[in-house]
């Protein structure tokens, strides 16, 4: 009996596996079969999981901060210098003219565009200094369309850095991350608005690479006004109007200003910079207390020092920058330096020309220390200056 159980069994196994395996498949009630079901539910599984992924950490971030990006609309007033006949084109003709009658200076109004980023829901925007400078109009454009006219509250030239104020309501604000942090390797968002309206779109554009490096200090062209010390490097593509947007991580925060890109053809060759946030929220803090960012105020005057000048005063080498002027009751009044001294170290970091000392006191805030070691008829001498704020012009 147990043996033709077995068989039984057996048998009933074989006949579920061949009506399986070879009868047509069951209709359902619509009339599709059940295997179109299978496939219709498999292929739906998919798209589900190709649609979780598509919503990356990018994308995620770039959602969160992409309407707190703005558009900063400028007109600012330019010196122009032209000559008083017009000019023909050829040059010595030009400088023989020149030479007599000098030159025509005029303001010229000249119209720039930026972008920016809101940092708060009281309307405060934070752009670059650069982006704002000499301002007789300021506009800022959100990415619903909305305008409002943007005010000064203040501005650090040497960070590059300004701060607006706009009067508009319910405004997005993107979270500040911290700039000391970062990884080199991580995810880096660009978020701006390059070419800003050329494009009649108020929404911002989106580009993204990595952090490439930390702590890059760039050497400058003489009379460039803002030091850039520290910079994040970073190869995710900054183009002309993504000046003063923001520089986002993964998580969603904003970790710097992008300010510039090294460029022979003024593309994007992955060399971008941009001011870490930690300097952001350092002006932040000065509005908040103080309702201003206050300047820094040494008070002396220098050059530096050529073959010349060293043999003049005796140096052995040319090393350092001369003061040529003291303020009358300035922090480096107060400490002794006097006009002739050369100054070869500041905080000890050796000096070498004009840049590396303006770099030296660069992130000095007021009430600080400084050390200046010079050079006096010769002889080592080391004094502290006390940084103050400068007098109200």
């Amino acid at each position: 009996m147990k043996i033709i159980a077995a068989v039984a069994i057996a048998a009933f196994i074989g006949l579920a596996v061949a009506l399986v395996i070879y009868l047509p498949d069951l209709k359902s009630d619509d009339g599709s079969s059940r295997s179109q079901a299978r496939e219709a539910s498999g292929a739906a599984a998919v798209n589900d999981d190709i649609s979780s992924n598509r919503r990356s950490a990018i994308v995620v971030a770039a959602q969160e901060v992409g309407p707190a990006v703005v558009s900063v609309s400028v007109t600012q007033a330019r010196v122009v210098r032209a000559s008083p006949y017009g000019g023909f084109g050829d040059q010595l003709f030009d400088q023989f003219f020149r030479g007599f009658f000098g030159e025509r200076e005029y303001v010229q109004q000249v119209s720039s565009l930026g972008s920016g980023v809101i940092i708060s829901k009281d309307g405060l925007v934070v752009t670059n200094e650069h982006v704002v400078r000499d301002a007789t109009q300021i506009k800022v454009t959100l990415t619903d369309g909305r305008e409002a006219s943007g005010t000064l509250v203040g501005s650090e030239p040497d960070y590059d850095l300004a701060l607006l104020k706009i009067d508009a309501k319910d405004v997005p604000a993107a979270k500040l991350g911290d700039s000391d942090d970062l990884i080199i390797g991580e995810w880096a968002i660009a978020i701006g608005n390059p070419f800003g309206f050329l494009l009649e779109d108020p929404h911002p554009s989106v580009t993204v690479g990595v952090i490439s490096a930390l702590n890059r200090s760039i050497k400058t062209d003489e009379g460039t006004v803002g030091v850039y010390k520290d910079m994040i490097q970073t190869d995710a593509a900054i183009n002309p109007g993504n000046s003063g947007g923001p520089l986002v991580n993964s998580l969603g925060e904003v970790i710097g200003i992008n300010t510039f890109i090294i460029s022979n053809s003024g593309g994007s060759l992955g060399l971008g910079f941009a001011i870490p946030v930690n300097r952001v929220k350092h002006i932040v803090d000065e509005v908040a207390k103080y309702g201003r960012i206050r300047q820094i105020w040494v008070g002396l005057m220098v050059q530096e020092v050529n073959a010349m000048i060293a043999h003049s005063i005796g140096l052995d080498d040319v090393r350092g920058v001369i003061v040529t002027q003291i303020d009358p009751g300035s922090p480096a009044d107060k400490a002794g330096i006097k006009p002739y001294d050369v100054i070869v170290e500041v905080n000890k970091q050796p000096i070498k020309n004009i840049e590396s000392a303006k770099k030296a006191i660069f992130g000095a805030e007021i009430g600080d220390r400084l050390q200046f070691k010079m050079l006096r008829q010769g002889k080592e001498k080391t004094v502290a200056v006390v940084v103050e704020e400068a007098p109200a012009k």
